[in-house]
């Protein structure tokens, strides 16, 4: 089992910028894959970034050049580093971890971009 804890969220004005963490924890983690997800009301999920254990990265074309995931193994934490937000980037955002196979979700954190 991995257990997923994100923090970060809030209220910030348009043009500003938000980090957000995702810390897992659990007994012999061994995550392949952790990804930041995001999901703005009346909308379907939709994959944000994703960060592989050695570093390899995907993001999604609407926030190339915004946002950095980044990861720390020793810590097992994913970062989400979002500058020049947008309105159009309010949603609830979540953390995922894969291992073994399974796919684990944390809570998320909710983004809210308005002047």
């Amino acid at each position: 089992q991995v257990q997923l804890v994100e923090s970060g969220g809030g209220l910030v004005q348009p043009g500003g910028s938000l980090r957000l963490s995702c810390a897992a924890s659990g007994s012999n983690l061994d995550i392949r894959t952790m990804a930041w997800y995001r999901q703005a009301p009346e909308k379907q999920r939709e994959l944000v970034a994703t960060i592989t254990r050695g570093g390899s990265t995907v993001y999604a074309d609407s926030v190339k050049g915004r946002f950095t995931i980044s990861r720390d193994n020793a810590k097992n934490t994913v970062y989400l580093q979002m500058n020049s937000l947008k309105p159009e980037d309010t949603a609830v955002y979540y953390c995922k971890a894969e291992q073994w196979n399974r796919g684990y979700w944390g809570q998320g954190t909710q983004v809210t971009v308005s002047s």
